[in-house]
């Protein structure tokens, strides 16, 4: 089996890559072949496995090259995130637009239809939710990044329709603990809470401890991905667009899960400067209930401590994969 994940090099793309490299098949099948693609690609392990393919996503030449010899399994992770987005909308038209339709294009011209796994975005729901939302809430984006992900899931339903790719989306809420660094995220606030609380150093939250988030670790996020690239029971007219369940914690429930894990001291170190705008598009999340993508087989973490201990033991994860 061949396999091909885009964004590799990224938070997400990363513990995935350790993952299927640890687990070897996907629904059985050995792989064979794991194709990496991103920008940059550094301190991947040494696996015969592995090919790196360096560059940007937009290069329909570079994409035509990694696809030559086939794939059966595609994850198009690589995105420029919401607020870098809207900041550049040129970059993101090309990245999150145009380079993922020419990716699907390309795709659908393969000899047999491969299974692709889209990381899609809570974005698509953008602000002002209703108190209570279920899997049919209509989406409204109201930034570029979600706009652009909506219209992808689009083509993706079509081209699974039209039975040319075996197309699965799922909408990802905040994906926890990210590094520390600049990552144009709006929603980078969510891991640099935890990852401040846990290293003990103080932290100003741009959103109040009533706001309430969408929580998920990179462990629980990798584990829906590979859930969704192994569901086999799937007709080409069947719903290809999942709401993955969620943990709905206010910043107050996760201070408090740090402060039972790392101590009550971090409390005095987390200070609060609410911005109207983040807290109305990250900070207001709704309950949501997701039967259809449980039945399914998708999870959540679990709880709040199981949130914590997921994204913040990843060193221990790596030591282990």
């Amino acid at each position: 089996m061949r396999v091909l994940i885009t964004g590799a090099n990224g938070f997400v793309g990363r513990h995935l890559t350790l993952q299927l490299l640890t687990r070897g098949a996907i629904n059985g099948k050995a792989i064979n072949t794991l194709l990496l693609l991103d920008a940059q690609l550094e301190g991947f392990p040494s696996d015969p496995r592995i090919r790196l393919h360096k560059g940007s996503v937009t290069d329909a030449a570079l994409i035509r090259r990694v696809l030559a010899d086939g794939v059966d399994v595609v994850f198009h992770l690589v995105s420029l995130a919401g607020g870098a987005a809207e900041q550049d909308y040129d970059v993101g038209y090309q990245v999150n637009l145009m380079a993922s339709l020419e990716l699907l294009d390309q795709l659908r011209r393969q000899p047999r239809p491969p299974v692709l796994v889209y990381a899609s975005s809570v974005a698509v729901y953008g602000a002002h939710l209703p108190d209570r939302m279920g899997e049919d809430a209509s989406p409204r984006p109201q930034m570029s990044y979600g706009t652009h992900k909506l219209m992808i899931e689009t083509a993706l339903r079509d081209l699974a329709r039209r039975g040319e790719v075996d197309g699965r989306a799922l909408r990802l809420p905040g994906i926890v603990a990210r590094p520390r660094q600049p990552n144009g995220l709006r929603s980078a606030f969510m891991s640099d809470l935890l990852q401040a609380y846990a290293a003990g150093e103080a932290y100003t939250c741009p959103v109040s401890p009533q706001a309430t988030a969408w929580w998920m670790s990179a462990h629980c996020c990798v584990g829906n991905l590979i859930h969704a690239a192994e569901l086999s029971s799937l007709s080409f007219d069947t719903e290809r667009v999942w709401q993955l369940p969620v943990l709905r914690l206010s910043i107050l429930q996760v201070i408090d899960a740090l402060a039972g894990r790392f101590g009550e001291a971090g409390r005095g170190s987390i200070t609060f400067e609410p911005d109207a705008h983040l807290q109305a598009l990250f900070g207001a999340m709704p309950a949501l209930k997701t039967p259809r993508a449980r039945a399914a087989g998708f999870s959540h973490d679990g709880s709040a401590s199981a949130l914590i201990r997921n994204a913040l033991n990843l060193t221990a994860v790596r030591k282990s994969l």
